[in-house]
């Protein structure tokens, strides 16, 4: 199978009915960077704000290829496939033997729409399957109900509050967590 450009996918390329998964690259900068102006992506969540093309080109050339080489944190830019446009990255970041966290973002022209929970099912069961994860983690800043919606409608358990627990830009929230274990996903 071919993605988007007509080449064969890469490491880490995952397809679903409606998206191309796939870890960044060179081109998708600027996309990137236009998507991260969006001050609900700086609200919620690490991404420097403000958000300059500097902070994207770091993200492709530097965090997602560290992600991947180790295999810690992988990332990937999601995309719909019928317009080949960026929808959303998600990326898993290794916590501990066998857990790892789910981080994701949707652009405000993708919200609603499916996307990101679509893609969030194909992470986990990507982290199940080849990462051999017994749990996977999310964490959101307390507030943050669209992505606590998602997390629940992709199957995830709340577990409660960390106080002070998630750091942005200096600053320490209450996060909320919640949790996938292998074997709960698509009714398994």
């Amino acid at each position: 199978m071919n993605d988007m450009n007509g080449t064969t996918p890469t490491p880490g390329t995952l397809v679903t009915e409606r998206l191309l998964l796939r870890p960044p690259r060179p081109e998708d900068v600027s996309a990137l960077f236009e998507a991260c102006q969006d001050p609900e992506i700086q609200r919620w969540t690490v991404v420097p704000s403000p958000y300059r093309r500097e902070d994207a080109q770091f993200y492709v050339d530097k965090l997602a290829v560290d992600g991947w080489a180790d295999g810690r944190s992988p990332v990937w830019c999601v995309f719909e496939k019928a317009t080949g446009t960026l929808v959303g990255t998600q990326g898993l970041s290794h916590r501990g033997p066998g857990r790892a966290e789910i981080g994701y973002w949707a652009t405000a022209a993708s919200r609603g729409r499916g996307f990101t929970l679509e893609a969030t099912r194909a992470v986990c069961r990507w982290g199940f399957a080849e990462r051999g994860l017994r749990r996977i983690e999310w964490t959101a800043y307390v507030g943050n109900e669209p992505s606590r919606a998602l997390a629940l409608k992709a199957g995830f358990t709340m577990e409660g509050v960390l106080r002070s627990y998630g750091e942005q830009r200096g600053r320490f929230h209450d996060v909320w967590m919640a949790s996938l274990l292998a074997g709960e996903q698509d009714g398994a």
